[in-house]
């Protein structure tokens, strides 16, 4: 099946915004504010947006995680840090981890172009991206570069729950398509908190798709519909898109993506990941 047009451009938001969740010093950054270990300062930091968020509204809105894991640091955090000052650092956490791959690259030509893609999306129902959208944009010429491409990543995101939630895939269901497709670790089950029996549960429910064989290996009918599902949400997010956003998405998708393979060059994002996201 054919890529929609912006597919290429998707990847390299996904690839670019995602160096904040493995930069090597986030978690001592972030326990620096007050937080506790690695998954508070995550749920923290990418919630703060929708402000001071439990972990009901974080586990609706992320997906693919636990309530459980979600339970062990919200709403704890917010009587640990300060949301400001979560906010700042989780700016300056990934603009720090770019600027090393991409002081070549016109950060402020990419940032103009971006900041119009953002402008003309239709945030009705994409909760992730109206907060991100919602927030104003840094000083800084790399975080405000990434705040916008946040935006876009958020956008995505949102639409891509909307796709798997149509789909009748749980934030378990589709986490273990992915490993079995081979788009995210082994360990995925522990990364995002699922017992050994939901994630039985979840093997359970692929393999009655037809879309992993008794072994727990994709079949080709999962392969199929995994990347079905890409390519929904790929679409759903152009529905969703003006014909300015559009434009500028298209005219800054290759410098985007030469961005993008400089940060996979600086190994700060490794593939496969726990995100799920594609190679640019």
């Amino acid at each position: 099946m054919a890529d929609s047009a912006l597919t290429p451009f998707w990847r390299a938001v996904n690839t670019v915004h995602a160096v904040v969740y493995f930069a090597p010093d986030a978690k001592e950054r972030y326990e620096a504010l007050g937080l506790k270990g690695y998954w508070m300062g995550y749920f923290a930091s990418r919630g703060a947006a929708l402000g001071t968020p439990g972990p009901e509204l974080v586990t609706a809105t992320f997906h693919g995680f636990s309530p459980a894991i979600v339970a062990r640091a919200l709403p704890d955090a917010w009587s640990m840090a300060d949301r400001d000052a979560v906010l700042a650092e989780r700016a300056a956490v990934a603009a720090d981890a770019l600027r090393p791959g991409l002081a070549d690259h016109d950060i402020a030509a990419m940032t103009t172009r971006l900041a119009g893609a953002a402008k003309g999306l239709d945030v009705a129902g994409k909760p992730l991206a109206a907060a991100q959208l919602s927030l104003t944009a840094p000083a800084d010429p790399v975080q405000a570069f990434w705040h916008h491409l946040t935006v876009l990543r958020e956008f995505r995101g949102d639409c891509h729950v909307g796709v798997l939630v149509a789909a009748g895939l749980s934030g378990t269901t589709s986490n273990v398509l992915q490993v079995a497709v081979g788009k995210a670790p082994e360990h995925q089950r522990q990364l995002r908190g699922w017992t050994e029996q939901e994630w039985a549960a979840a093997v359970e429910d692929v393999r009655n798709r037809g879309w992993v064989d008794a072994d727990g290996a994709a079949t080709e009918s999962g392969r199929v519909a995994r990347e079905r599902l890409e390519d929904a949400t790929d679409r759903s997010c152009e529905a969703f898109m003006d014909r300015e956003s559009t434009a500028h998405a298209v005219a800054v998708s290759d410098a985007l993506r030469a961005a993008a393979r400089a940060v996979l060059e600086s190994g700060v994002v490794a593939f496969p990941n726990p995100t799920g996201n594609q190679r640019p």
